[in-house]
């Protein structure tokens, strides 16, 4: 059965929905109601509603604040129809904007309104928890952060080695074993965008790329990230028997999810998909390819191929940001202003001797603002206060018609990253040994080395040893064997198992080498601390 939550602070409002219409002909069971918005969130937690029913104002907790806390904390579910008066008719919109799927005026509910509403929620819920993308919203909000980072890592070509890239994949659960990959770079559009504020333009946007990574996932294996408010990437992975006839297969995914996208939210996607490539770690050109022909694309045209056009030589409308790739990982790894000025200075540098690159200079912003946003804690706040004093925030970039424009925006940018690292520099690495170690801890019974745990934290192996010397009284090796061994002295306690047993159940290769570890921590073996004690 559907679960239903009804929440409203009238009690006469309750009764009259559970009354107006037989839930269980529907499939569905009202699992509780509420009168407010933080005791709904209690009945949220609890029996885990996939619709609700939400009055706007209420004490305490409205609905709307119901709905952002429902949405940061659980993802697309549950699906929320709002109730409203005439008075309140400005606030539904504001509740489109949070994933409402309709809004209903009291004064003119009835069974037949009523029903209509929850039809369509129930063909909303049926294509989320079909899709393989809905399973991600069990993932901690510290995984996915991670998974973003490892995708706009992977599209610019900043792993510096396979190896990273294979153990990251890894340890994310991520999957690359296909016959072929594609990127794209596609764009969100809705004619009635540009009349809403900044807020409702991101409410908007992020409601929509939800739903593209709800929808998509349905149709063609993919994984999809935001770059910006406007555009996202989506990687296609191909198995064999599709690798023939992959752009009608592309076509009619994306078509299948526009039709979805329209319907619900009146907004489109456009762009451009790169060359088929056959190895994840030259997804990177393919996206190349695909920023290079995206002026080819349209809400007319809304895909292009960069396989099917006949070009002999580069489109020069695009900035490889890999090149310095070396010195911005290092500069957002360290917190390092000065390695990060350096950057600025060479782009800097670049464009003043070829101010007519206007759209170079434009794109490598861009690649600068996504990686800003995706690489550093926190990355939208920082960057969107950075720009706090510009009505538009850092989005202010996109209305530029300048190269000289381009490069104050990126100073100003460069100028509040700075600043920022100097003042959360010392913090920000002993955070990373803290996250570190907490990993090491979640996962003790693993075999832990410094490439896997430095991967699991999206840092690369020399920086954590680094920072274990200098932030921590143990070095990594020695810090992973004290938890190990504090481990085993509580098996020994609580316990009767067998020291080979042990050993194996976290993660020592033998016996023999779990023993000497011990012995190393303990001043004495396994067998004389069991005596012992």
């Amino acid at each position: 059965m559907i679960r239903l939550l009804i929440v409203d602070d009238e009690p006469l409002v309750q009764i009259g929905i559970k009354s107006m219409l037989d839930w269980a002909e529907l499939g569905i069971e009202i699992c509780g109601t509420a009168s407010n918005g933080r005791d709904a969130l209690n009945l949220i937690e609890k029996y885990s509603p996939q619709i609700v029913i939400t009055d706007i104002k209420m004490p305490i907790m409205d609905g709307l604040e119901l709905m952002r806390q429902c949405q940061k904390k659980y993802g697309r579910l549950p699906l929320f129809i709002v109730l409203t008066s005439y008075e309140e008719f400005h606030l539904a919109k504001e509740a489109l904007s949070l994933h409402a799927i309709e809004y209903l005026v009291k004064f003119e509910l009835t069974g037949e309104n009523l029903k209509a509403s929850i039809h369509t929620a129930l063909d909303i819920l049926h294509e989320v928890t079909r899709s393989s993308q809905y399973q991600l919203q069990s993932v901690p909000a510290e995984t996915l952060l991670f998974h973003e980072r490892f995708f706009i890592m992977l599209l610019h070509n900043l792993f510096e080695n396979e190896e990273q890239f294979r153990l990251q994949a890894q340890t994310l659960s991520l999957g690359f074993e296909a016959a072929g990959y594609l990127a794209s770079y596609m764009e969100i559009t809705n004619p009635k965008s540009d009349a809403m504020d900044a807020k409702q333009q991101l409410n908007f946007f992020s409601s929509t790329l939800q739903m593209v990574k709800t929808l998509l996932p349905k149709y063609i294996s993919c994984y999809i990230t935001a770059l910006d408010i406007r555009h996202f990437s989506i990687i296609f992975l191909l198995p064999e028997d599709k690798l023939s006839d992959y752009c009608n297969l592309i076509r009619n995914s994306v078509k299948n999810t526009t039709v979805m996208l329209q319907n619900y939210y009146g907004a489109s996607i456009h762009g451009s998909v790169g060359r088929l490539v056959e190895s994840p770690l030259d997804i990177s050109a393919s996206f190349q390819d695909s920023r290079q022909i995206f002026s080819m694309s349209s809400p007319d045209a809304p895909l292009c191929f960069f396989d099917e056009q006949d070009i002999k030589e580069p489109v020069k409308n695009i900035f490889n940001i890999s090149i310095f790739k070396n010195d911005i990982v290092s500069a957002y790894e360290e917190y390092d202003p000065h390695r990060l000025r350096n950057v600025f200075s060479s782009i800097q540098e670049l464009f003043r001797e070829n101010p007519s690159y206007f759209i170079q200079a434009l794109d490598a912003a861009s690649n600068i603002l996504y990686l800003s946003i995706s690489l550093l804690p926190n990355g939208e706040e920082l960057v969107s206060n950075i720009f706090k004093d510009n009505p538009q925030s850092y989005r202010c970039l996109f209305t530029l018609n300048s190269t000289d424009q381009v490069l104050q925006w990126l100073n100003t940018l460069f100028d509040g990253l700075c600043a920022y690292f100097v003042s959360e520099k010392k913090d920000y690495k002993n955070q990373i040994v803290l996250n570190a170690k907490k990993y090491i801890r979640n996962n003790y019974t693993e075999k832990l080395t410094l490439n896997e745990v430095a991967a699991a934290i999206g840092i690369t192996p020399n920086y954590l040893s680094h920072l274990f010397k200098k932030y921590s009284d143990l070095g990594f090796i020695e810090y992973v064997n004290h938890v190990k061994i504090k481990e085993a002295k509580k098996i020994m306690a609580e316990k009767n198992m067998k020291i080979y047993e042990i050993a194996n159940s976290l993660g020592f290769d033998n016996a023999f080498y779990f023993s000497k570890v011990f012995k190393k921590v303990e001043g004495c073996s396994p067998s004389e601390y069991r005596r012992k004690q």
